[in-house]
């Protein structure tokens, strides 16, 4: 087992494997799949059976700043121009209400537990400035999960995705504040000027490299012809955009985050493919990502005060999130659905909650809260217990509030239209079959009272064996005088394959992509080859579109 446990190869492969089973088993109970991904994570990390161990997670730090840049980037693609000229002032509104009220009162709440236990009132509102700024952080990555799983779209849907990705930026800037205020005030060297400047360098900074690395790919967008070729590019800038903003401490997410922003909205019609290129790419490294998180949850041997720490953060920070949320939607007179429900979707604590604590405790070592309790130690440790109850808690809330909101199941493609449907959905019913003993001139005459391509031949049982297509009778058109005499059964073809109707629409659609047709004769079984119609691909597109015009 050990050996195994070294391989990073066996860790990514069991990751994603087990990622996907728990994912699906958890979709079979009605729970956002990301919940199994974190459980599966938890089987096999420090919490289960120890496959995945710190060693080994420090080892693929940089998968997660990778995994963390496709999700900043998608979620870049979700911000166009014309939603934030029309909600800008909505979303500001609700970024500034959620993040801050969070701030307030986990700040309030963990500093006072902390000055009950320790009785030092610097260090505890040290601590608690340090709690809050963390609380204020959504975690993007469950929450655009939880959306793309359930197909959501409306005004609730373009909030959250709005608030999750401007929330970063919020949440860089309050820790930055709070970290700098919390070293002053526990008597650590710091400077709270000298803190407002870094953090407004790193922010600008991760903007404008974002930005650039958006114009340079919406280039790629604009003269590549290749839609394979334009993923790698954009793959390749992105891991490129990503290890530039790790060597200038940067922040990562936002800066993927501007060049999807960047791409989205040069080449809005363009970039629709590219955009859902990098998603399909992305599916297992979202997986893994998130069993990963799973993986760094450990929860044994915590102190009683720390588990009242977490229980007043996770209570603090949700009632902070839900009346941040609707004040700031009242105000601005939002849609009452955002109003009512923006603050449930808005739970999830990630990588992003993860990643400020790490950073605390290398800002914080060694400020003391009281002998022996390190201010770092707490954090992290504080941190990492609340991420695991807001992952678990959040996702299925995120899933209450767009269902509340009525806007599960709308956000549907053609792909997903044709994937739900069987070929007796679509097929034409009203065709004329041909016997194989009428003449080419009864099957010209009954083409021509048609607009198939193709007719299905039978024999004496109204079996179908196999079908004529127009094709087939252009070679007889220089010798009408034969047409009397030939009969169908002298030009009949075989089917070149047998599609029933029970058939998932998606296999027959291939077949005949594959054949180069358009049409093929359906039949009841391949043990009843009774013609029951034709599969005409413009029926297919008609049908389609006609269902997608009344999903919208």
């Amino acid at each position: 087992m050990s050996v195994l446990s070294s391989n990073i190869l066996f860790i990514l492969g069991i990751g994603i494997f087990g990622g996907i089973a728990g994912a699906w088993f958890f979709q079979k109970i009605r729970i956002p799949q990301v919940l199994g991904y974190l459980a599966i994570g938890i089987i096999i990390g420090k919490s289960g059976f120890g496959f995945i161990n710190s060693d080994i997670i420090a080892s693929l730090k940089n998968f997660n700043f990778f995994a963390l840049g496709i999700i900043g980037f998608m979620v870049g693609g979700e911000l166009h121009g014309s939603t934030m000229k029309k909600y800008g002032k909505q979303f500001s509104a609700i970024l500034f209400g959620e993040g801050t009220f969070a701030f307030v009162l986990v700040t309030v709440a963990v500093s006072l537990i902390l000055y009950i236990f320790t009785k030092n009132f610097a260090a505890a509102l040290a601590g608690g400035i340090v709690f809050g700024a963390i609380a204020s952080a959504t975690d993007p990555a469950s929450t655009i999960n939880v959306l793309w799983e359930y197909r959501t779209k409306g005004v609730l849907t373009t909030t959250l995705i709005a608030i999750v990705a401007m929330d970063d930026a919020l949440a860089m800037t309050l820790y930055g504040l709070g970290t700098a205020a919390a070293q002053m005030i526990i008597g650590g060297h710091a400077s709270l000027s000298s803190q407002i400047i870094k953090t407004t360098v790193e922010l600008l900074g991760a903007i404008v490299l974002g930005g650039a690395a958006g114009v340079f790919m919406n280039l790629i967008v604009r003269y590549s012809t290749d839609k394979t070729r334009t993923m790698v590019f954009g793959i390749g800038t992105l891991l490129i955009l990503i290890a530039l903003a790790m060597i200038l401490d940067v922040d990562v997410i936002l800066a993927s985050m501007t060049m999807g922003l960047v791409v989205t909205n040069l080449a809005p019609d363009r970039s629709k493919d590219f955009f859902d290129l990098i998603k399909s790419f992305s599916a297992p490294i979202y997986v893994l990502f998130f069993v990963l998180v799973g993986t760094r949850l450990v929860l044994s041997g915590m102190p009683l005060f720390l588990w009242i720490i977490v229980a007043a953060y996770v209570i603090f920070r949700t009632t902070g999130k839900m009346t941040g949320a609707w004040l700031g939607a009242k105000l601005t007179h939002a849609d009452p659905a955002v109003q009512k429900y923006t603050g449930l979707g808005l739970f999830a604590q990630g990588g992003v909650a993860i990643g400020l604590s790490i950073m605390a405790t290398q800002h914080l070592h060694g400020l003391k809260l009281a002998d022996g309790i390190d201010l770092g130690d707490i954090i992290i440790t504080g941190v990492t217990a609340t991420t695991f109850i807001v992952q678990v808690i959040g996702p299925p809330m995120t899933k209450l509030a767009v269902k509340l909101a009525k806007e599960t199941g709308k956000n549907i493609t053609e792909e997903d239209v044709i994937a739900r449907w069987k070929v007796s959905d679509v097929l034409d019913a009203e065709v004329p079959y041909i016997k194989i003993t009428d003449s080419v001139k009864q099957v010209v005459s009954l083409f021509s009272e048609t607009d198939f391509f193709c007719l299905p031949v039978v024999d004496q049982n109204s079996k179908t064996v196999g079908m004529i297509t127009m094709n087939d009778l252009k070679q007889l058109m220089v010798s009408q005088e034969t047409w009397e005499w030939i009969l169908a059964g002298d030009i009949v073809t075989p089917a070149p394959e047998v599609i029933t109707k029970a058939e998932p629409l998606n296999d027959a659609l291939l077949i005949l992509k594959q054949l180069g047709r358009e049409q093929l004769p359906v039949v009841e079984s391949e043990e009843n080859p009774t013609p029951v119609g034709i599969l005409d691909t413009r029926t297919v597109r008609k049908m389609v579109n006609n269902e997608m015009v009344g999903i919208s």
